[in-house]
C-alpha cells in the first residue's frame, strides 16, 4: 500500500513537471506553469519522505528546515538584477547533490557494481563534478568576483579537450572495471578540474548561453542519480531539464548566430579585435540630449518602441518603464516592447522585470516580430541595451559580433538612449549605434533620468 502511494506521489509529481514546463513556453501561463512545478516538487518530496529506506529523520528535517529558510530569504530580498547569478548558483548545489549520492553510493558498495549502473553512476559524477565548479565559475562571473572578459593562456583548447577525453577514458574503464577507487575518485577531481577550465575562456556575453548549458548537464546528472537509486521521478525531472537546457541552449546560440564549438571555445569578447574596435570608436562623437528635449520627443510620438537591457535591470528601472508607457499612451502614442532573447544576464531576463511592473504581456514582442516596425517608430528608447542594438553586427565584418542577429534600432526616426556612460557591454567592443547621426544619449541612472522624463512629459 505504501509503495503505491509513493508511486502515485512520483507519477503526479512527473505530471506536474511537465504541465509546469509547458505553462513557462507562454508568459500568460509562465505563473500557473511555476505553481504546477512547485506543487509537482512537493509531491516529489512528500514520495520521497514516504519511501521504506528512511530510518531516521533529524537530518532530513533539519535539511527541509534550513533549505526551505534559505530559499525563502533569497526569494523575498534577492534583487531581480541578481537572478542570473542565484541560478548559476543553485545549478551548482544541485549537481554538488547529484555528485554526492554518486559518490556516497559508490563508497557504500566499496566498488562493487554492476557495469551497467556503474556507467550510471560514473556519468552522473563526471557531468555533476564539472558542473559544480562550471557554474561557481559562471556566478563569479556574473557577481563580478572573477573577471567577465575571457580568461586565456596558449593551447587552452588542446589542453581543455585534452583534459575531458581523459577524463572520459577513464569513465569508459571504470564500467568495466568498477573496483578501481583511485581512477574513480582521481574522475571526480577532473571533473571538477575541467568545469573550472571551460567556463574559464568564456566571455560575460555568452554567460547566458552557458548557464542553460550548466542547467542542461545538471539535468542530465540528476537523471543518472535517478537510475543509480531507481527513482523513476529523478529519472524524468532530469531528463525534462537536460533536454530543455539543452534546447534553449541551441535556440539562444541560434539567436546569436553562432555554435557550440564557438561559445565553448571562441573567448568571444576579448582580445585585440574588440580593443582596436574602442580605440577607434574614441575619435567619434555623440549627441548628448537633455530630459526636457527627451520628453518633447516622446510626449508628441505616435509609436514608441522601448528596448529594455541590462542597465534597466542594475537600475530597477522596470517600474518607471512602466509608468513612462502609461503616460504616453494617455497622450494618444503606443508603446511596444522590443524582446532580444539574449538581453539581460539569461534567458527570459527582461520579460520577468517588465512582468514585475505589470507591463502587459501582448506588448512584448520578440526580435522577428518587432523589427519590421522600426521604420515606422517615431522613437526608439534604448534602456541600458548594448550589444544587442549594434549595427556593427550587420556592417562590420571585422566585429566579433558580425552576424548576430540584433533589434534594428537604427532603423527609427528618432533614437534615445539612456546609459550610465560610454562603457561597453559585455561584449567588450563600441556600439555604433551611439554615433549614429539619428541618436541622442541622456547619461546618468536609468531610473534617475526616468523619473525626470516623467517629470517633463508632465509639463508638456
Amino acid at each position: 500500500m505504501l509503495d503505491t502511494a509513493i508511486q502515485l506521489a512520483y507519477l503526479a509529481a512527473s505530471v506536474l513537471f511537465i504541465l509546469g514546463l509547458k505553462g513557462l513556453s507562454h508568459p500568460d501561463t509562465a505563473r500557473r506553469g511555476m505553481l504546477l512545478a512547485e506543487l509537482g516538487m512537493l509531491m516529489a518530496i512528500v514520495g520521497t519522505l514516504l519511501k521504506h529506506e528512511i530510518v531516521r529523520y533529524e537530518w532530513i528535517i533539519a535539511g527541509i528546515a534550513i533549505g526551505g529558510a534559505i530559499g525563502a530569504a533569497i526569494s523575498i530580498w534577492m534583487p531581480m538584477t541578481a537572478v542570473p547569478q542565484r541560478t548559476a548558483i543553485s545549478h551548482m548545489f544541485g549537481a554538488l547533490a547529484a555528485t554526492l549520492v554518486g559518490v556516497a553510493e559508490y563508497y557504500r558498495h566499496a566498488g562493487a557494481i554492476p557495469h551497467v549502473e556503474m556507467a550510471a553512476l560514473g556519468f552522473e559524477v563526471m557531468f555533476g563534478s564539472l558542473t559544480i565548479t562550471g557554474s561557481f565559475m559562471a556566478f563569479g562571473k556574473l557577481q563580478e568576483i572573477v573577471k567577465g572578459a575571457p580568461i586565456t593562456y596558449r593551447l587552452q583548447n588542446p589542453i581543455n579537450i585534452s583534459l575531458f577525453f581523459v577524463t572520459l577514458g577513464m569513465f569508459a574503464y571504470l564500467i568495466f572495471q568498477p573496483a578501481n577507487q583511485h581512477v574513480f575518485y582521481a574522475m571526480v577531481g577532473l571533473g571538477l578540474l575541467i568545469g573550472v577550465f571551460i567556463v574559464m575562456p568564456i566571455g560575460g556575453a555568452d554567460m547566458p548561453v552557458v548557464i542553460s548549458l550548466l542547467n542542461s548537464y545538471a539535468g542530465l546528472a540528476s537523471s543518472a542519480t535517478g537510475f543509480v537509486l531507481g527513482n523513476n521521478v529523478l529519472i524524468i525531472a532530469g531528463a525534462l531539464d537536460g533536454a530543455s537546457g539543452f534546447l534553449l541552449s541551441v535556440l539562444m546560440s541560434r539567436a546569436m548566430n553562432r555554435s557550440f564549438a564557438n561559445v565553448l571555445f571562441g573567448a568571444f569578447g576579448g582580445g585585440e579585435q574588440a580593443a582596436a574596435t574602442l580605440r577607434a570608436a574614441g575619435e567619434k562623437t555623440v549627441r548628448p540630449i537633455t530630459a526636457e528635449d527627451a520628453a518633447i520627443q516622446l510626449a508628441y510620438a505616435r509609436l514608441v518602441i522601448v528596448v529594455p537591457g541590462y542597465g534597466m535591470a542594475v537600475a530597477q528601472a522596470q517600474h518607471q518603464v512602466a509608468e513612462l508607457a502609461e503616460m504616453i499612451e494617455k497622450r494618444g502614442g503606443t508603446v511596444k516592447y522590443a524582446i532580444h532573447p539574449v538581453a539581460g544576464r539569461m534567458p527570459g531576463h527582461m520579460n520577468v522585470l517588465l512582468a514585475e511592473a505589470n507591463v502587459p504581456y501582448d506588448r512584448l514582442y520578440d526580435m522577428e516580430d518587432i523589427n519590421a516596425e522600426f521604420e515606422n517608430a517615431d522613437v526608439a528608447l534604448v534602456i541600458g541595451a548594448n550589444d544587442v542594438v549594434n549595427p556593427a553586427a550587420r556592417n562590420d565584418r571585422a566585429s566579433p559580433i558580425y552576424g548576430m542577429p540584433i533589434l534594428d534600432v537604427d532603423r527609427a526616426k528618432s533614437i534615445i538612449v539612456l546609459k550610465r556612460s560610454m562603457n561597453p557591454g559585455f561584449a567588450g567592443i563600441e556600439n555604433e549605434l551611439f554615433y549614429h547621426p539619428k541618436c541622442s544619449m541622456l547619461f546618468g541612472n536609468a531610473k534617475d533620468s526616468l523619473v525626470k522624463l516623467i517629470g517633463e512629459i508632465k509639463n508638456v
